[in-house]
């Protein structure tokens, strides 16, 4: 199946990328896409810290995603 990923935050700078689509095995949960990136881009190793949206929803790890599914890396948010 084919993913669209865009990328923010931190995470574009880690991937040095805004998107970029993936071609991943069917029936992919959410936390495999976790580890599937942290394999393609090590310096992602806290991605488990961000949260993952699915089609502009949050997603939680155990969701399926689908073939082309948008997937939003999005690192955690701080400022004051």
């Amino acid at each position: 199946m084919e993913l669209k990923l865009l990328y923010f935050g931190v995470s574009r700078d880690h991937t040095n990328k805004d998107e970029e689509r993936l071609n991943m095995k069917e029936g992919l949960a959410v936390s495999e896409i976790r580890e599937a990136l942290k394999q393609m881009y090590p310096s992602l190793e806290d991605i488990d810290n961000f949260a993952i949206a699915v089609n502009e929803s949050y997603a939680e790890d155990d969701q399926e995603l689908a073939n082309g599914d948008t997937v939003a890396i999005i690192p955690p948010v701080s400022g004051g």
